[in-house]
């Protein structure tokens, strides 16, 4: 890459899981409104007709007016094409199928264990782990081999376990996990200080928050605007709010978009704990006892909703259509800026300003009291060829037990998928809180669980 007159040129970038069919839209889109960067990105998929679909999706938007910056799309047919004397790398892959998800996520539900996500943690995030782990030990030697310079950033979930992988392999990688979580937290903190102080904050960015914790259970405990405490505010906002829940947000109510929420398991955790749990409704109960997911039942009156796999099939149908219009001209790609931090974070480590934004890295001591190495998530300030994480200090004891215990899980599962050891999994599985069934029907379960995964996992005694 090359830096004149204050944009850098010839970025080149490898975007792993280049066939997705929804967030590299938004990429392209934010990468051809941002007049200071241009270069080339190379699609690599497991399914090259996806990303050579992706290919013309991104390179007609150089006849397309409104562009600000020029960037040529190439799909590729192997890591090593993909990754060769890149800058940056974007891994963004699904983990497997719908098909895999649907037993991730609903297989449970025949013992009473419900999940919202089921991506992260609880049987779901574990077995999808499982099936992760391998795929980014073979990504994580690539890299080392053919891109060891680069700046890895990671999207896929289980961001901890990927992160984690990508270092255990590659101890000496560039890489962070990017997650949104936190975003709409700080949108949160925004609609409060209108709300009960009347007074409008311009962007989310302007609330300044200090994160802690783990991907989708992470914790503020400051938040300000202009030096306005904003901790009374929001507790006067979740007392007002606790039995009615709040929703101002761009996405539907939360009784017909399972997506959305009310925020009243935030308002509860933080009623619970005095801190501002930092993620969305879904994910937080997931890492919690089945306070909020003991049945649908349960859910409901919590205000969120489970998200089904057949819906996530129907919308992929929906998704591949729209890419053949986009391909043959039935349908425009309208250009618009969606704030992908990772756009951002690719500028200020090219030298193009300063960024301070909460990402996913191991430990050094910015949480004080969780393990070193294990990923964490803190804000960290991005500078050019920099990433530093901030010192975020320590969990409160009640709220770090909840969160060791999912650290602790999550490195069993490490060591257990890169050993093959269905035994050592077995241990973190039955050690989630959500798995409150028996010790024979959890064995049961996690048996019918990996047969459903088993060609993800070779070599394992299934």
């Amino acid at each position: 890459m090359v830096k004149t007159d204050n944009k850098v040129k010839d970025i080149k970038i490898a975007y792993i899981g280049g066939g997705s069919m929804g967030w590299a839209w938004g990429l392209m889109s934010d990468l051809a409104m941002e007049e200071q960067l241009s270069g080339t990105v190379r699609l690599y998929d497991i399914d090259k007709d996806a990303a050579f679909r992706n290919e013309k999706i991104g390179n007609l938007l150089k006849s397309n007016p409104n562009v600000k910056s020029h960037w040529d799309y190439v799909a590729v047919d192997t890591l090593e094409e993909a990754l060769k004397g890149v800058d940056f790398v974007i891994i963004s892959i699904l983990p497997g199928t719908f098909d895999e998800m649907e037993s991730d996520v609903h297989l449970p539900e025949k013992y009473g264990i419900y999940q919202s996500v089921g991506d992260t943690v609880g049987p779901g995030g574990h077995v999808r782990a499982l099936r992760t782990i391998p795929m980014y030990v073979e990504i994580a030697n690539a890299i080392k081999q053919w891109a060891p310079e680069a700046w890895v950033i990671n999207y896929t979930n289980p961001m901890t376990l990927c992160v984690r992988t990508l270092y255990e392999v590659f101890p000496q990688i560039k890489a962070f996990g990017c997650c949104h979580e936190v975003f709409g937290t700080q949108d949160l903190l925004k609609s409060a200080l209108l709300d009960i102080e009347g007074i409008e904050a311009g962007h989310r960015r302007d609330i300044k928050v200090n994160v802690l914790g783990i991907n989708h259970f992470t914790w503020l405990d400051k938040a300000t605007y202009q030096g306005i405490d904003l901790f009374p505010i929001y507790r006067e906002f979740v007392d007002k709010y606790y039995e009615t829940g709040f929703e101002k947000t761009s996405k539907g109510h939360w009784m017909n978009d399972s997506f959305a929420s009310a925020n009243r398991v935030k308002f509860d955790l933080f009623k619970r704990y005095g801190l501002i749990a930092a993620a969305g409704d879904r994910h937080l109960a997931e890492f919690c006892p089945p306070w909020y997911l003991k049945d649908p039942e349960t859910v409901r009156s919590w205000m969120f909703g489970l998200t089904t796999v057949s819906w996530r099939k129907e919308n992929l149908k929906e998704r591949k259509a729209r890419s053949e219009r986009l391909i043959n001209g039935e349908e425009s790609f309208e250009l618009k800026q969606t704030g992908e931090e990772g756009v951002l974070q690719i500028k200020a480590i090219c030298g193009l300003g300063e960024l301070v934004t909460n990402v996913n890295l191991p430990n050094r001591g910015q949480v004080a009291n969780l393990p070193m190495g294990a990923v964490v998530e803190t804000n960290a300030v991005f500078s050019h060829n920099s990433v530093q994480p901030v010192q975020a200090g320590s969990l409160p004891d009640d709220v770090q037990s909840l969160v060791y215990r999912h650290v602790i899980n999550q490195e069993t599962t490490l060591k257990a998928a890169l050993k093959k050891d269905k035994e050592l999994g077995f241990r973190a599985f039955a050690n989630d809180p959500l798995v409150t069934i028996s010790i024979n029907d959890a064995w049961k379960l996690y048996n019918d669980m990996l047969k459903n995964t088993k060609k993800y996992l070779p070599g394992w005694d299934i």
